[in-house]
């Protein structure tokens, strides 16, 4: 990138809770100076204070990644008090755990705007103040969904596929005027974060992450690679991340038929949803609350991912990839017998 990492400017969204959360982490242990925006004040002081811990600078910006104006404003003030922005990570997003009929269209409207319209007003602030220098990258964080859907996350899925779109027609277009800003991408598998205590959710049980299940430091760990070499198109973490996009490539329609069976109950605990659970969507849940990097997943998250390295070191991914997915393909073909 041509910045030492004690000099580099970042920012990070959605940074008040889960993977954004670790990655401001990440980036506070290096001696950055990062810009954290959210909407929840709570989350995001805490946030603040975390990076400061491990001696970094921060700046806490609320913002409401929907708003364009508000994110432009804020990318403004950032280079007024940090200085000129090396690193832009898209992490912001809401959602809604429910079948598509049961999501009202407005519903589906916010959740779009902030999970994919959030990434590009950022993507768009970024560029630019970077384009000019002609120097820096932008990290989305994006996710398996990106490429394969799978019931009761509609909107979500539907956002993480138009950021992929987005992310791809843009990189054509830098590489096409010769410029050395660069975009890239970070698929995640499931993650511990807090987002399942919550995301809107109209499930009859409380959601859970698809295992296996990543601890946010290996997300953040891959985010601050990924950004340190943005040349590289994308980057996979974790196995499971590797196995579905694969199969998913291979026998896409087995997949929907493995999903239609084991997809709903997979996204779910034997626990009874709380009804007075919060809800994201309209709100901040942590305008008052942190929550933190972590969910309540703990016992069963992994903090480490071999595939990550695998992922870093690109020659040697094919041949696990293929494994995997034949894996994948062969239990798929078992159970939907």
């Amino acid at each position: 990138m041509g910045t030492d990492a004690h000099d580099q400017v970042v920012v990070v969204t959605g940074a008040s809770g889960g993977v954004g959360r670790a990655v401001a982490r990440r980036y506070g242990s290096r001696g950055a100076r990062v810009a954290l925006l959210a909407r929840g004040e709570e989350g995001l002081e805490a946030a603040a204070a975390e990076v400061r811990a491990r001696g970094g600078k921060a700046l806490a910006v609320p913002v409401d990644v929907a708003d364009f104006d508000a994110v432009d404003e804020a990318a403004e003030r950032v280079e007024s008090e940090l200085g000129p922005i090396d690193v832009w990570v898209n992490d912001a997003f809401t959602s809604v755990f429910a079948p598509f009929t049961e999501i009202g269209p407005e519903e589906f409207a916010r959740v779009t705007e902030v999970s994919y319209l959030g990434y590009v007003y950022g993507t768009k602030a970024a560029l630019s103040r970077m384009l000019p220098r002609d120097r820096g990258a932008v990290v989305q964080v994006g996710s398996a969904l990106a490429y394969r859907g799978i019931p009761l996350q509609t909107a979500y899925c539907g956002a993480k596929h138009a950021i992929q779109g987005f992310n791809e027609a843009l990189r054509c277009e830098l590489l096409a005027t010769g410029s050395r800003v660069r975009t890239t991408m970070v698929q995640l598998p499931a993650v511990n974060t807090p987002q399942f205590d919550w995301v809107l959710s109209r499930l009859r049980r409380r959601a859970q992450p698809v295992p296996p299940i990543y601890q946010p430091e290996v997300v953040a760990g891959a985010v601050v690679y990924a950004a340190d070499h943005p040349e590289r198109r994308e980057y996979w973490v974790g196995g499971s991340t590797v196995a579905t996009l694969i199969a998913n490539a291979v026998a896409p329609g087995l997949l929907d038929r493995y999903l239609a069976r084991t997809g709903f109950s997979s996204q779910q605990t034997d626990q009874v949803r709380d009804g007075h659970q919060p809800a994201n969507l309209w709100e901040p849940a942590d305008a008052d609350v942190d929550y933190g990097a972590h969910g309540d997943f703990d016992d069963r998250a992994v903090s480490r991912s071999p595939q990550v390295w695998a992922s870093q070191h690109h020659g040697l991914l094919l041949g696990g990839a293929t494994v995997a997915a034949g894996v994948i393909a062969a239990t798929m073909m078992r159970r939907s017998r």
